[in-house]
């Protein structure tokens, strides 16, 4: 089947869109380097936006027929790796969160866990769940640095807590693909979203209400992954 310029300029701008991920990404890295923590966790929730949307248009306009050359898939996963890992393990590094001697092991730890995690195959299964922890280590980021308010070798336990739980079979819904209880997911993600950002836009100002709805958010993919990996029939 023939495509029109349209469709195919449509559909390589899906992958553009996609790209910009990367963009968000490395404004986050210059925030990082300048210490300005606010903006950094800011672009990284753009990044994360932006690929929790991409495979919606990729869908609508049918990249991979119209434009079988390209693959989204590994675009997607370049920006991911960098923007849910890279990235974030250099804003845990530079930001008052860890020991001071033991900040460059506390990032190297989430820099190889995320690699050989990535690595791991059925790393998203056939009914679009996560097995084990998802490489979000933006997120973890966020609550180290926004919302909780743990001493640094606490935190530096909840890293090595993150990291094991890469490799523990759990299945953690994919929002945006997983169907079960899709309506509740996406809800709950848009919620997420809005709570979170709003969070990082009163910091260095707390407010509890924002955290408990925020962690709220937290606790239901919590049970809902400890629901479809032990007692869904």
């Amino acid at each position: 089947m023939k495509y029109t310029f349209t469709q195919k300029a449509l559909a390589f701008s899906v992958h553009v869109f996609t790209a910009s991920g990367m963009v968000a990404g490395f404004m986050a890295l210059l925030a990082v380097a300048d210490h300005e923590f606010m903006m950094a966790m800011f672009w990284l929730f753009v990044a994360l936006i932006i690929d929790g949307i991409d495979g919606t248009f990729a869908r609508i306009f049918k990249v991979k027929e119209v434009l079988p050359n390209f693959d989204g898939g590994m675009i997607d996963a370049v920006i991911d790796f960098s923007t849910y890992a890279i990235i974030p393990a250099y804003f845990i590094y530079e930001a008052p969160l860890l020991p001071a001697d033991f900040k460059l092991l506390g990032a190297s730890i989430i820099l190889l866990v995320s690699a050989i995690y990535y690595g791991k195959l059925g790393m998203i299964t056939s009914d679009y769940y996560f097995l084990g922890f998802p490489v979000l280590w933006n997120l973890v980021a966020f609550y180290l640095f926004f919302v909780m308010n743990f001493s640094e070798w606490i935190n530096f336990i909840f890293i090595i807590a993150f990291a094991i739980m890469h490799f523990i079979p759990i299945k953690f819904a994919y929002p945006s693909r997983t169907d079960k209880f899709r309506v509740f997911n996406i809800s709950f993600t848009l919620i997420f979203l809005i709570c979170n950002i709003w969070i990082i836009y009163i910091f260095p100002e707390r407010n509890e209400i924002l955290s408990w709805i925020s962690m709220s958010c937290v606790a239901y993919f919590l049970f809902i992954a400890i629901y479809n990996t032990w007692f869904e029939k």
